[in-house]
């Protein structure tokens, strides 16, 4: 939503005052939740509303929990940041049916009220956002390097195993399979994952991949509770193997230990060399064992096992997803 736009939809509450002292101070179309809230200065968002992974959101979160608990024992808060609450309870002052919804201050709809307390585990519409309309806009990449002809968006996190995983809101993560694994495996016919309320371990076998009368099963690359599933993908998986990040995804994860979870995985530099790392091995097997694969340029091809099945779908599996 441009700035013009937003003037537009502030202008008919009043009570948006005591969010934002001017609306004049927003100086980007992307303001940072804390500055709309009237907690801080900061103006812009440098993380495209990914709470989860912005330093500056740990750091304020930090700074409210301290001074909640100082309040909490009856005590008066001090110093430059004692007027430092969380941005949902700032917002919990304004009358309900003024308060903003959190999607509304993120710029991904038009004006709507929160009609459920900033409890958005148990809201129905954030649900159905994040089931509707996330797929295709949050989640869709933007920035995407080209690695021996694999796509690999930035900003998401990798496993070993060819799961992607990017963070979403209140320690979920949306999961899916990556662009090599549908270029080693070709399309599936249907992929079966955990339902809705069921435990992930990491590095076990929980996600199942079937094509044919072969079934990969993939490991889940964290640990944690199954919030949503995209249950088109149990009849037809061509949205898969069409758009691997945003339609293609498999399923929403709660994930506790969001950070230990983290440290498994990898990003940037990492995704790069082990992606360049096991294309080079998939040559090496094809020119040894097989035969030379035609190639566009000298990147992978699309559906190795369909084009040369003689190298086996168990090997496939075995060497390059356990």
């Amino acid at each position: 939503m441009g700035r013009k736009a937003l003037g537009s939809a502030l202008s008919s509450i009043e009570d948006m005052k005591q969010i934002r002292k001017d609306k004049s101070t927003i100086s980007s179309e992307k303001p940072c939740i804390w500055e709309q809230a009237g907690i801080s200065s900061r103006e812009a968002c440098q993380e495209s509303y990914q709470c989860g992974r912005c330093e500056y959101d740990r750091e304020m979160s930090k700074v409210a929990s301290n001074n909640s608990r100082i309040r909490a024992e009856g005590k008066e808060t001090k110093g430059e940041n004692r007027h430092v609450v969380f941005w949902r309870e700032k917002l919990q002052e304004l009358p309900l049916g003024k308060r903003p919804c959190q999607h509304f201050l993120k710029r991904q709809i038009a004006f709507r009220n929160c009609t459920n307390d900033y409890q958005c585990q148990n809201c129905s519409f954030d649900q159905y956002f994040y089931d509707q309309y996330a797929v295709h806009t949050v989640i869709k990449p933007i920035d995407v390097l080209d690695i021996e002809g694999l796509k690999a968006p930035q900003g998401y996190y990798y496993h070993r195993g060819h799961c992607w995983v990017k963070l979403e809101e209140n320690s979920e993560v949306r999961i899916g399979l990556d662009d090599f694994a549908y270029h080693l495996l070709g399309q599936p016919d249907r992929i079966e994952v955990p339902l809705i309320g069921k435990e992930l371990t990491h590095d076990r076998a929980e996600i199942h991949l079937v094509r044919g009368d072969h079934t990969a099963n993939l490991l889940s690359p964290v640990s944690g509770i199954v919030t949503a599933i995209n249950v088109q993908l149990r009849e037809e998986a061509a949205p898969a193997y069409n758009e691997p990040y945003s339609d293609g995804w498999l399923m929403r994860v709660h994930v506790p230990g969001l950070r230990e979870n983290l440290k498994r995985l990898m990003m940037g530099e990492e995704v790069q060399e082990l992606l360049e790392k096991q294309v080079d091995g998939l040559f090496q097997i094809i020119e040894q064992d097989v035969q030379p694969l035609a190639a566009d340029g000298g990147n992978l091809q699309r559906d190795v096992f369909g084009a040369l099945p003689e190298i086996g779908w168990e090997r496939l599996i075995q060497t390059f997803f356990t």
